[in-house]
């Protein structure tokens, strides 16, 4: 985090309570980002909150400490089971679900709260498990959660504090009715802590917010430029058949130490993935039909630095916190103008510096127009040298699974969008 990237308020003037204020020494924070100096005031008062910042500027930490802060100080509500939370964080995929279950477990190290993490894809019984133990905050998405609570293995009536975390993106995968769902099955609005964190404050969460919460307080972090400002963003206009090969070329004159790859297909991902690996570049993908305990590992080498190169669609361009991704390339620009902005907001996070860079091919270049529309620039274009077009060895050929039995082709991928 650089000190550009922060305000001028500390944590340690904000009242907080000494065991979240060792949580906050322990990862090493001592003033608060602006979507942090602006929210925790008012949300420590009993506020509730709809805030919006851009990905990377320390949202997820702004609600935790919120979040902490109100379990620490108001009691339990009397009666309260073990199967019943105190607080419930619901994030729009898995991704996101974990990295927030990690900080969590990092700045309440000294709180004595059970965190529980569920999701889908995996862990089945043992998530179960740990809920029926009991846990007092419950991470995870709507889903897997939605599943355990019409079992009865747990129940919303003692929670306290509601956290939405990239509340349109829970409109983009479908989740609103499930969102109400749950609302619904807690207390009422006035009996808890409501906080709601989106990259946008459309109408569509504005108007979520204030049905069920308590008179939320707006709080909108902006800057000038929609996009990060620490992104060194280009863009190349090259051919269909010449992408790959500048790719190539451009790894090859770079430092890709920790680089993500973007394609809108996963025909795409698997053709990228070839060409890296068949030309020295150690890759993986990260796709939604990728299981989850194999995407997991697959995070853990790219966070450690023994993978250097991610190919991923999608699915990656939020709610994953990499520190110091160096570059992300947009292979293919993505056709939705917001997605821009979410993957090449996974560099440059917190105040660091990254490249983003963009092939306009024949096929997405329609796509431009819009991207820059939105974003509300031009993206510098530059002429590549035909010096960093490289000469390509075969691809590896990809390891596709066996066809089930019966089965007349590939598994359609549209149903599983909600398990994410």
């Amino acid at each position: 985090m650089t000190e550009q990237h922060l305000s001028t308020r500390r944590f340690a003037d904000l009242g907080l309570v000494e065991p979240v204020l060792k949580g906050i020494a322990d990862a090493g924070f001592d003033f608060c980002t602006p979507i942090q100096a602006q929210t925790l005031p008012l949300a420590l008062q009993g506020l509730d909150i709809a805030g919006q910042a851009q990905t990377g500027t320390g949202k997820t930490a702004a609600f935790l400490l919120a979040l902490f802060q109100h379990l620490l100080t108001q009691p339990e509500r009397p009666g309260r089971r073990a199967n019943q939370p105190r607080a419930l964080v619901l994030a729009p995929t898995r991704e996101l679900a974990i990295q927030i279950h990690s900080d969590a477990q990092a700045l309440g190290n000294h709180l004595g709260l059970v965190f529980g993490l569920v999701y889908g894809g995996t862990g089945y019984d043992q998530q179960r498990k740990d809920l029926e133990a009991g846990v007092d905050v419950l991470i995870g998405t709507p889903g897997r959660i939605i599943d355990y609570f019409k079992q009865h293995v747990f129940d919303l009536r003692a929670a306290q504090v509601i956290v939405l975390d990239e509340a349109d993106r829970m409109f983009d995968l479908g989740f609103i009715k499930d969102i109400r769902f749950l609302l619904r099955r807690c207390p009422p609005p006035e009996e808890r802590l409501g906080l709601l964190f989106s990259a946008t404050l459309s109408h569509r969460v504005t108007e979520l917010a204030y049905e069920h919460m308590n008179n939320p307080q707006l709080v909108k972090v902006e800057t000038e430029k929609v996009t990060a400002e620490r992104v060194r963003q280009v863009l190349y206009h090259t051919a269909n058949d010449e992408k790959i090969k500048l790719l190539i070329g451009l790894l090859k004159h770079m430092d890709p130490r920790r680089s993500i790859v973007f394609v809108n297909t996963k025909r795409d991902a698997d053709r990228v993935w070839g060409y890296l690996e068949g030309n020295g570049f150690s890759a993986a993908i990260l796709s939604g039909d990728v299981p989850q305990h194999k995407r997991q590992a697959l995070l853990e080498k790219f966070q450690s630095g023994t993978l250097p190169v991610l190919v991923a669609t999608d699915v990656a361009a939020r709610g994953l916190h990499i520190p110091e991704i160096s570059h992300v390339f947009n292979y293919d620009l993505p056709q939705d103008a917001e997605d821009y902005v979410h993957r090449i907001g996974r560099t440059a996070r917190l105040g660091a510096d990254g490249d983003a860079i963009s092939f306009a091919c024949e096929t997405y270049v329609y796509s431009l127009p819009d991207i820059e529309s939105y974003i509300g620039h031009k993206i510098p274009v530059e002429a590549p040298d035909q010096g960093l077009f490289a000469e390509l060895l075969p691809p590896v050929k990809t390891q596709r699974p066996p066809r089930r039995p019966g089965g007349s082709g590939p598994r359609k991928s549209g149903g599983g969008q909600r398990r994410r």
